[in-house]
């Protein structure tokens, strides 16, 4: 009892005192997280776009595959890419496997089931008529679809939150396709895992904190936005 209440003491140390390799991996994957949200997002938002507004063959196959892909295991996202970026892999020419673009890869893959699920719920919960007006009243398309997108916002803002922070705690695709390299590809989830396995239980308790203040904040925004949304509606 006495060697966790002194590893969470030295944890605090570290957090408070700014130790420079702790934030460096908090550096690393807020900076990779937030790259594969950025990329993720537009596509999904068109996508779902699409699966909300649009008919063509194939449609509801590909709503269930999407919802499908939410419960898909990291470590499986992982072992797939590991095969294709490997030298014996398909893109092993482009030399990307334990690098922070093949974690970006990795994680944008996690990411778009749940920003185009969630953001399909929310454009279907917008009145089609909203569409049909717009269009109507001579707004363009791409101000019709700002339009939807605006009604919208408060579901697919909560979309992006809930996308961020399954992407940012995941330990399985970025261990395999990062690689855990110091200064490079060590990010919160994987260093967890390993200061714990060497018995540094001060660093992994330091970071884990970190994740939690974060979750905290996410879901207290997410509290907030769909509170909002209640409001408005």
């Amino acid at each position: 009892m006495g060697s966790i209440a002194e590893s969470t003491q030295q944890a605090l140390v570290l957090l408070v005192g700014g130790d420079p390799g702790l934030w460096e991996i908090v550096g690393i994957s807020f900076q990779v997280s937030l790259t594969a949200i950025a990329i993720a997002t537009p596509v999904a938002l068109a996508v779902a776009f699409l699966l909300a507004f649009g008919r063509f063959p194939g449609r509801r196959v590909l709503i269930t595959l999407f919802n499908t892909f939410l419960s898909f295991p990291a470590v499986v996202v992982g072992l797939t890419f590991y095969l294709l970026l490997s030298r014996q892999g398909p893109l092993g020419e482009w030399q990307l496997l334990f690098t922070q673009p093949a974690m970006i890869i990795g994680q944008i893959v996690l990411a778009l089931p749940i920003l185009v699920a969630m953001g399909h719920s929310s454009l279907q919960a917008v009145d089609r008529r909203a569409w049909e007006t717009a269009r109507t009243l001579g707004a363009s398309r791409t101000r019709a679809v700002y339009t939807l997108m605006r009604e919208a916002r408060f579901g697919l803002l909560a979309a992006l939150l809930a996308g961020f922070g399954r992407i940012i705690a995941e330990v399985g695709a970025s261990m395999m396709l990062g690689g855990n390299i110091l200064h490079y590809t060590r990010n919160i989830p994987t260093a967890i895992a390993l200061e714990t396995s060497k018995g540094d239980f001060a660093q992994g308790i330091a970071l884990g904190i970190v994740l939690l203040l974060m979750a905290f904040m996410l879901n207290g925004l997410l509290q907030v936005v769909q509170g909002k949304g209640r409001q408005t509606a």
